[in-house]
């Protein structure tokens, strides 16, 4: 196998990763949310069909519909695409602030119990004005 050959074998099956493991991503985001593909299908305004090949790697998703199925999925871009919350902002420094980190422990929970806490939050600061 020829220089050039390697290279393009080892790209290849370094997206094939890639794509592998964001359909896994898609496929669990989507049941963590409860919902079934046609409901996902609907709100992204696909055919089932369409969203079934996405989870099973017939097809890829395209470009321009990552970000409404970021948002359809309550997730960032980067957790859609490579499984990790998005970098702190550059220019901070030192550790995360206690609200930062009970943030972050709130966004590992499952949707449901998200969904309570920010209800909860919602509570308490309405009845502060806000």
């Amino acid at each position: 196998m020829a220089a050039t050959e390697r290279v393009l074998a080892a790209v290849n099956t370094r997206d094939a990763g890639f794509f592998r493991e964001r359909r896994a991503r898609l496929a669990q985001a989507r049941k963590d949310r409860g919902l079934t593909q046609v409901q996902l299908a609907e709100r992204l305004g696909l055919a089932q069909q369409t969203l079934a090949h996405y989870e099973v790697g017939r097809a890829r998703v395209a470009a321009d519909l990552l970000p409404t199925l970021a948002e359809v999925l309550e997730l960032s871009l980067d957790e859609l695409l490579i499984g990790q919350p998005p970098a702190r902002p550059a220019g901070k420094r030192g550790p995360a602030s206690r609200l930062q980190q009970q943030l972050d422990a709130v966004s590992q929970l499952p949707k449901a119990k998200q969904r309570f806490v920010v209800e909860m939050l919602d509570t308490v600061l309405a009845q502060q004005g806000h």
